[in-house]
């Protein structure tokens, strides 16, 4: 999504946008999520960058990194190139195995990404850190997919290594809950 009061690639008045990047879950899924960041980058008039993996999940899950990272950064840079993003307001947010990539890419680039959302994910498994980005868990309590303990402990791992981490946990299954979404997209707006 592109805020379609750009000129010249330059936010409103000039000001630089925020820029947040949504990873689907296995198959393509967002649990609903695409919907609740659409309407947040609309009503913000922010950029919302929803890449796809090259399979049905992201190529970590596979066996490593590599060409799904690759056309990630591909399509940032693309980004970033094209329009004045505020690099100081980038977050990465993912469903599910989308989860799990987004915070694994966001722990390894949290100098450029400030803020990572992860609902419901399994596990995470960068291979390197940089930065304190903030980070937001969501899960439902009746996940039956990836457990709600898998949540509650990437949550408090993080936490425990000093990282400025909010957990919420909600009433549902494997889904966006578009208030626990709302509360996380809320963040993005505040420094």
């Amino acid at each position: 999504h592109v805020p379609p009061h750009l000129d010249s690639g330059a936010g409103a008045g000039g000001q630089p946008l925020h820029l947040l990047v949504l990873l689907h879950g296995a198959g393509g899924q967002h649990g609903g999520g695409d919907h609740i960041a659409l309407a947040h980058a609309i009503r913000h008039g922010a950029l919302l960058l929803i890449p796809d993996a090259l399979s049905t999940s992201w190529d970590l899950l596979r066996g490593g990194y590599g060409p799904d990272l690759a056309f990630l950064d591909r399509a940032l840079l693309w980004t970033m190139q094209r329009y004045e993003v505020d690099e100081q307001a980038m977050a990465i947010a993912g469903f599910s195995d989308g989860a799990s990539y987004a915070l694994s890419v966001g722990l390894m680039n949290g100098h450029l990404f400030r803020d990572i959302l992860a609902f419901s994910p399994g596990f995470m498994a960068p291979l390197r850190r940089e930065g304190q980005p903030r980070i937001f868990v969501g899960h439902g309590k009746d996940d039956q997919v990836l457990s709600v303990q898998r949540g509650q402990e990437i949550a408090q791992r993080l936490a425990g290594e000093g990282y400025d981490v909010h957990y919420a946990e909600f009433d549902g299954a494997h889904i966006v809950s578009p208030p626990v979404a709302r509360a996380a997209l809320l963040r993005l707006e505040t420094t």
